[in-house]
């Protein structure tokens, strides 16, 4: 997307270098899932990636494999002079704030979590905006006019994607069926595609035909149900349109990628600041996939109907109720 990343790799290489000097360098902590879960972690790695492409800056990684590794990995990190330390998901949200008091000189982004520190930056973003988007577009594709949700952990989050999707199916069709389900209660259901594809082969027997699912790893056994049963699924973070072409109808893309490579070049040139910064359809901080993988999918009426609803949003001609705001769906 324009504007995302926007300094030169030589300049930015030469700011780096010097910021650096005194430091270990830039980190990332990501969650249990690991880099390679094909979402919302390797959305970061791959911010990560491209950052150190651009500037020979390599970036320290972390993989933890239990909850109280994140801790650790986080203060060790901190203790060899590593920063800024992206840490990635609301999970973190506690370690990184123990760490972050302990080490007041230190850097710290959470990506997805608030903390209130002079030391951390809080990256949040407006998931109910892309996912009224997606569910727009689902509903436009539902022959049965009855639509599905998976989340993973049932937390007001993931209820934020629900209800995002729920209103932007309503707006298409007001008599939409929106079937939804949560996989777990623990982060464990970030991490179940077992879980995943029974959940979606349940909302297809009620009916449904498109299926979205806001679950991390757990997503995978949705989109494979959805292929093995010729319906459409829906991925989430990152752009998973390649993962069944001609079945992800679209993904709901969460930039993540820009969150980390944004707090590593601020870093580099000095303007990274603490607080809270929040992306949604307005800064391209979220949005919705379209590229070879699916184009098939979208006739040029969907197109336009998604770019419209995309920019009445901006505008502020649809408000999307934000599911946390409330803590429930009314809107």
């Amino acid at each position: 997307m324009k504007g995302v990343f926007l300094a030169s790799a030589t300049a930015l290489a030469i700011a780096a270098s010097s910021a650096y000097a005194k430091d270990a360098g830039p980190a990332v902590v990501f969650d249990k899932a690991g880099k390679f879960d094909k979402s919302f972690n390797q959305g970061v790695y791959e911010g990560s990636k491209k950052y150190t492409t651009d500037t020979g800056i390599k970036v320290r990684e972390f993989e933890p494999k239990n909850e109280a590794q994140v801790e650790q990995g986080l203060r060790r990190l901190a203790k060899r002079g590593y920063s800024p330390i992206v840490a990635v998901g609301f999970n973190q949200t506690s370690a990184v704030e123990k760490v972050a008091k302990d080490f007041p000189d230190t850097k710290f982004t959470i990506i997805d979590g608030v903390i209130n520190l002079p030391n951390v930056q809080s990256i949040v973003f407006k998931e109910h905006e892309g996912s009224f988007l997606v569910g727009a577009l689902a509903a436009m594709t539902s022959k049965t006019d009855t639509v599905g949700f998976v989340g993973g952990m049932d937390i007001p989050l993931i209820r934020k994607f629900g209800c995002g999707y729920e209103q932007g199916a309503k707006y298409i069709s007001s008599d939409a069926t929106v079937i939804q389900n949560m996989t777990g209660s623990t982060g464990a259901a970030f991490n179940d595609p077992t879980k995943g594809s029974e959940l979606a082969k349940g909302q297809f027997s009620q009916g449904a035909d498109v299926v979205f699912a806001a679950a991390g790893g757990t997503g995978i056994g949705v989109y494979q149900a959805a292929a093995d049963a010729g319906k459409y699924a829906i991925g989430v973070d990152s752009n998973q349109n390649y993962l069944h072409p001609g079945v992800m109808l679209t993904s709901m893309v969460k930039r993540v990628d820009q969150a980390a490579y944004n707090t590593y070049e601020a870093a580099a040139n000095g303007s990274w600041t603490s607080g809270i910064t929040v992306l949604g359809l307005a800064e391209n901080g979220v949005g919705w996939a379209y590229d070879d993988n699916n184009k098939s999918l979208i006739t040029d009426d969907m197109k336009s109907k998604m770019d419209d609803i995309r920019a009445k949003i901006v505008s502020g001609d649809i408000k999307v109720h934000d599911y946390m705001a409330t803590n429930s769906c009314t809107y």
